[in-house]
């Protein structure tokens, strides 16, 4: 069983942000694996069924916490434990600032470079989780971080992002049929 979450904030004003790039990669693999993301539990919306790829069969649960961003460690640690899944078994999608826009990167651990969801899991779960980093690029002047990744991507963006949403499929499907080593040769370029 394979636990992926996506990180964002909940929320119609939330929606297409970047910060909420997480909840977007759940969407898109809800979309192509046929689930439903729809059921509260463990502090998060979660589906559950089969991942059909390249004609296998893997049990995932898909999840994006109803905690709201700093507080994603809650949820995560909850589904964790009520479905036990290991770190090993567990992805975690997110943004990151650090990383041009639509840039992927897959690492096991790691720091978490000020951004406070991952924080917020690395207090609470004691090994390290799957991350699954998505760039969003970064603001011209530091102050204004925090505005910038609660803003929607601008319409020059939207195609590239599109484009990396479809890209973190790809890799999350590598990650769970081929292992984390095989998806960072594939995919952390």
């Amino acid at each position: 069983m394979n636990l992926i979450v996506g990180l964002g904030n909940i929320g119609k004003e939330y929606e297409g942000t970047r910060h909420n790039v997480g909840f977007m990669v759940i969407d898109e693999l809800a979309k192509v694996w046929g689930l439903k993301v729809n059921i509260a539990k463990f502090n998060a919306l979660i589906g559950r069924g089969i991942a059909k790829i390249d004609g296998r069969e893997f049990n995932v649960i898909l999840a994006k916490p109803l905690t709201y961003m700093n507080l994603s460690g809650r949820a995560v640690k909850q589904l964790m434990d009520g479905f036990l899944i290991p770190p090993s078994n567990t992805i975690v999608i997110h943004d990151d600032l650090d990383l041009p826009l639509g840039t992927i990167r897959i690492k096991i651990g790691g720091s978490d470079a000020g951004h406070k969801g991952v924080r917020s899991i690395k207090e609470v779960v004691e090994d390290p989780v799957i991350r699954v980093r998505i760039g969003i690029g970064r603001p011209e002047r530091k102050e204004d971080v925090v505005s910038f990744v609660l803003e929607e991507f601008t319409f020059d963006e939207k195609p590239v992002i599109k484009e990396a949403i479809k890209n973190s499929v790809k890799a999350i499907e590598t990650i769970i049929k081929d292992g984390v080593p095989e998806a960072q040769r594939q995919f952390n370029r």
